[in-house]
């Protein structure tokens, strides 16, 4: 099922009538994007990690798939899988890559985790026709909570760091980034929210709902 967004009433609708389950065994916004992503496309994923998505595009979509990630150890196992992968850093490395060089560039889980992710947004739809964004929704009311009424910086099953030790510099939450969109000048294709339990939420709610109920988020954005 895929949910679009609706820029006349402000908020996602869905485009279908039925909500699936997310497959067990990989995890969940990795399931959802590759099924966003067309067959036999040039794809560049920033901050691959292990390679799990690429691996999955590459079997699922026969997908022409690139890679970067920064830590050595990633880029390794990726490399062992058979994965065109390199080191590189998202906030300094997008710059080297032509205009549409690639039908997507992915940013999975990793935005909050950028330097500036603003410009690291501006490069994605640079350099990809479209790009594909999932990050855990720091709206949510979970969190909200932690903050609101336990004065504690939250750790859930998407943001796994304390504090002290989190990668993540940048949290935002499904409005924020919305309106980031906005000042790009990008249009949002497709938004999916994933709710507590990993399913996609396809009622028809305004982007508050969301924001209040979508534990993490996937958008595919073009210019």
């Amino acid at each position: 099922m895929t949910l679009s967004a609706d820029t006349r009433t402000g908020g996602p609708t869905a485009t279908s009538d039925t909500v699936a389950a997310i497959p067990a065994g990989i995890r969940v916004d990795l399931e959802v994007i590759a099924d966003l992503v067309e067959p036999q496309s040039r794809v560049l994923d920033i901050g691959c990690g292990d390679g799990a998505l690429l691996s999955l595009l590459q079997s699922r979509r026969r997908v022409d798939g690139r890679g970067i990630e920064l830590s050595q150890a990633g880029v390794n196992e990726c490399v062992a899988r058979g994965l065109s992968v390199i080191q590189g850093d998202a906030d300094r490395d997008l710059v080297h890559y032509p205009d549409d060089t690639f039908d997507y560039v992915i940013l999975s889980q990793t935005i909050q985790a950028t330097r500036n992710p603003k410009v690291v947004m501006s490069e994605l739809l640079r350099i990809g026709r479209r790009a594909i964004v999932s990050f855990p929704n720091f709206g949510h009311w979970s969190i909200r909570y932690a903050l609101g009424l336990r004065g504690r910086m939250p750790v859930t099953r998407n943001l796994t760091h304390s504090w002290y030790e989190t990668p993540n510099i940048h949290f935002c939450t499904i409005r924020d980034f919305v309106e980031l969109a906005g000042e790009l000048g990008a249009t949002v294709e497709t938004a999916i929210a994933l709710n507590a339990t990993g399913q996609k939420m396809g009622m028809k709610m305004p982007w508050w709902f969301w924001n209040l109920f979508g534990e993490q988020a996937v958008f595919v954005l073009r210019r």
